[in-house]
């Protein structure tokens, strides 16, 4: 038999900066040491995961003493549920750090020539700052070590406990979630919407979902409100059973009855993935209405919108600005999605063409466009790659302008060799995900020229972060 490894254990380590992905790092004896779940001024025991040569991870065993930088959390889940990394710090500690790795990002893996970064927008509210959220039944709940001991120690156990809870994923685990009670991200109702719906089904036995085994009927529900007051609730089960459905949706509605789209969908399969199955209208409408300045946008159970919607209005600011557009711009929306970009910018634009892989969202983003009277704007699906060719061009026109929002992944090395072919003299880059994004620029650096960074938090208390950049033709 091998023999396991004696782990490797550091003690007194000071925690000097911050990293990035939510890490910070310290230096011992000349090694980078990456470590999760501090912050710069812990002074902690670490024990190592990887231990490289030049660099190491780990993660706190023991605090030996607390940063001054550190407050209080506000939320009693924290430390257990995954959904906020940062209520230990003051939000103004978060931009400086979120405004650094932007920093960071750029010069170190771009290597680029920067212009000076305009101080990161924040959030005016960073709190119940959420349109959407998706919450999860489940027979099994992810007990911390602390409360662990405590029911040893009074005999309680799992056994003895519901057979069903109701909130998020617990970090690392697949078949267990961490009961919530209250959840910050989101104004109300949407605790008393997944509370009402948890207690109906343990009070009448309707089973909750076992993802290991694949049985069980509560599975999961998506709650999405807008700022025009319109409330979606989808209501996702295991299998159908009208009797059942019809008292739990019934139940929801007496008890919530500011819902204006409720929906349920059957989901059979093994994943929770929704995209591949049919919500049906159990009452209202199918979708609910969304407002960014004066713009109108029909979100479906299956739509993409930007989740945080006041500060996706500032975001799509900014992004119109870079784009300085004059009324004579034909303007090309790469990854358009349901067209929101596209559609916001469309009144300093001649002419818009969006473009997207998912001719779902094309859709919506047509809808979107005849919701808010738009003539000028087109929506194509398919891969931008294979579309944006001379033919293309010709039916639509060279885009003077082009906005691309790629995934977190960035864009394909092919569609930064298309854009360089093209050499729109403006381009502006939105992204989630300043190290890919700093690649991207990288190459696109053959022959664009950076000239404005304006990174935007979409999500406080959280590791993310929005950055949008001006490019122009050298």
């Amino acid at each position: 038999m091998r023999k396991k490894k004696t782990p490797v254990i550091l003690e007194d380590v000071l925690v000097e900066h911050y990293a990035a992905e939510g890490k910070s790092l310290s230096r011992v004896d000349g090694k980078v040491v990456f470590i999760e779940n501090v912050v710069p001024g812990d002074v902690v025991d670490i024990q190592l995961g990887k231990n490289k040569k030049d660099w190491a991870e780990g993660w706190p065993l023991k605090f030996k003493k607390y940063s001054q930088q550190r407050v209080e959390p506000f939320c009693e889940h924290f430390g257990v549920c995954g959904g906020c990394q940062w209520q230990m710090l003051p939000y103004a500690q978060q931009l400086q750090y979120k405004q650094q790795q932007v920093v960071d990002n750029l010069s170190r893996i771009g290597k680029l020539e920067l212009p000076e970064i305009s101080p990161i927008i924040g959030c005016d509210e960073t709190r119940l700052y959420r349109n959407k959220m998706e919450y999860t039944f489940a027979t099994k709940r992810y007990i911390p070590d602390a409360e662990f001991k405590a029911m040893k120690a009074n005999n309680v156990f799992e056994g003895d406990e519901p057979q069903g809870f109701a909130g998020f994923h617990a970090k690392g685990y697949f078949d267990k979630i961490v009961e919530i009670n209250t959840c910050h991200l989101q104004p109300e109702p949407t605790n008393t919407i997944r509370k009402n719906l948890a207690a109906f089904a343990r009070k009448n036995n309707l089973p909750f979902y076992n993802i290991k085994e694949h049985h069980g009927y509560m599975r999961n529900v998506m709650v999405r409100m807008a700022t025009t007051g319109e409330l979606m609730v989808n209501v996702v089960l295991g299998y159908e059973n009208e009797k059942n459905r019809k008292a739990l949706l019934d139940n929801l509605l007496a008890g919530v009855p500011g819902i204006t789209s409720l929906l349920y969908t059957i989901n059979t399969k093994r994943n929770d993935s929704i995209f591949d199955l049919e919500p049906v209208v159990y009452k209202g409408k199918d979708h609910i209405i969304e407002k960014l300045e004066d713009f109108s946008f029909k979100i479906s159970p299956k739509s993409f919108f930007q989740t945080n919607t006041r500060q996706a209005e500032r975001l799509y600011q900014v992004t119109r600005d870079f784009a300085e557009l004059n009324g004579s711009q034909t303007v090309y929306d790469l990854y358009c999605g349901t067209g929101s970009i596209g559609i916001f910018v469309s009144g300093q634009a001649k002419k818009v063409i969006g473009v997207e892989v998912i001719e779902e969202a094309i859709k919506d983003a047509k809808e979107n466009a005849a919701l808010n009277d738009i003539q000028h704007a087109s929506f194509y699906a398919g891969d931008v790659i294979a579309i944006c060719d001379d033919n293309f061009f010709n039916i639509n026109g060279t885009p003077d302008v082009i906005i691309t929002d790629p995934p977190r992944a960035g864009m394909h090395e092919k569609l930064v060799n298309k854009l360089l072919d093209i050499a729109a003299p403006t381009v502006v880059y939105v992204s989630c995900n300043p190290a890919t994004q700093a690649r991207d620029l990288s190459l696109l650096g053959e022959k664009y020229s950076v000239e404005k960074i304006q990174p935007v938090d979409m999500f406080p208390h959280t590791l993310h972060i929005e950055n949008v950049v001006q490019l122009k033709l050298k």
